[in-house]
């Protein structure tokens, strides 16, 4: 039991750590991630599947990739300002989250609890939406090729649909990251939102290549297999962590400040 004990303890020391770290050092997440993300970049623009002859061949993969790199850090920075005011705490005016009997907190109350904060096993959500925008990327610069403006049409809009889904992903589930790390009450909210947003992105792309047709039959396993990776992908965070949003004590109380109400009776 004590080695259990200390154990985790030690688990909670450690995401107080990542914690503190990632509230203290986003500035070189952040640098490290363009070092990382623009290195992806020139490779995969050193060996395109299209030919280049001049900048106009290549402004579609520009644009696309300039976006992939820009659009976390974008996401990051509005979610950093525009979270940032009182109003950004104030609780909305309707319960999503309306399973179990909870006491409602004041904000300091609720701050004053060990319970308040973005550690323990909340900790490890902050930590996969971040590593989920560099699989997401990372996946794209390794499984989409880059095509030029000679490019088919199919491979086109194979190319700038996927490119969009990467955009929007990383966005959504920075700004998701931010209000987390903030504790800002509309998080478990926006987290959903990227969640959908995700899967949704997956049918479209896969509707639209569909509709343009012409697709080579090797292309279309593949690319099967990474939009339903994708949505797998989304179905697995949302099974593991929609109910701890729902019915944890930590995300009530930081998140909504409420509390179970039967502590009140101990």
């Amino acid at each position: 039991m004590k080695f259990a004990a200390n154990y985790a303890a030690s688990l909670y020391d450690k995401s107080r750590a990542l914690t503190r770290f990632l509230e203290q050092r986003m500035a070189g997440v952040c640098a490290a991630w363009l070092t990382v993300a623009c290195g992806l970049a020139l490779f995969r623009l050193a060996s395109p599947a299209s030919p280049i002859h001049n900048l106009a061949d290549a402004a579609p993969i520009l644009l696309a990739y300039s976006a992939i790199v820009i659009a976390p850090i974008l996401g990051y920075l509005i979610g950093r300002h525009a979270f940032s005011g009182a109003t950004a705490t104030v609780q909305p005016s309707f319960r999503f989250a309306l399973v179990g009997r909870w006491r409602k907190l004041s904000p300091a109350d609720a701050r004053a609890l060990p319970a308040f904060g973005p550690v323990g096993f909340m900790a490890s959500l902050l930590a996969g939406m971040l590593l989920n925008v560099v699989v997401r990327t990372f996946e794209f610069f390794t499984a989409v090729p880059a095509m030029s403006s000679h490019a088919p049409v199919w491979g086109q809009t194979m190319f700038a649909f996927m490119a969009l889904d990467v955009v929007l992903t990383s966005f959504f589930y920075m700004v998701a990251f931010v209000m987390a790390l903030r504790t800002i009450p509309l998080f478990p909210r926006m987290l959903i939102y990227a969640w959908s947003i995700d899967v949704m992105m997956q049918v479209v792309i896969a509707q639209q290549v569909a509709a343009i047709g012409g697709v080579p039959p090797g292309v279309v396993p593949p690319l099967l297999a990474l939009l339903d990776g994708n949505i797998t992908k989304v179905a697995i965070s949302a099974v593991v962590w929609l109910p701890y949003l729902l019915l944890s004590e930590r995300v009530n109380v930081t998140y909504r400040h409420r509390t179970d109400a039967r502590l009140t009776r101990l």
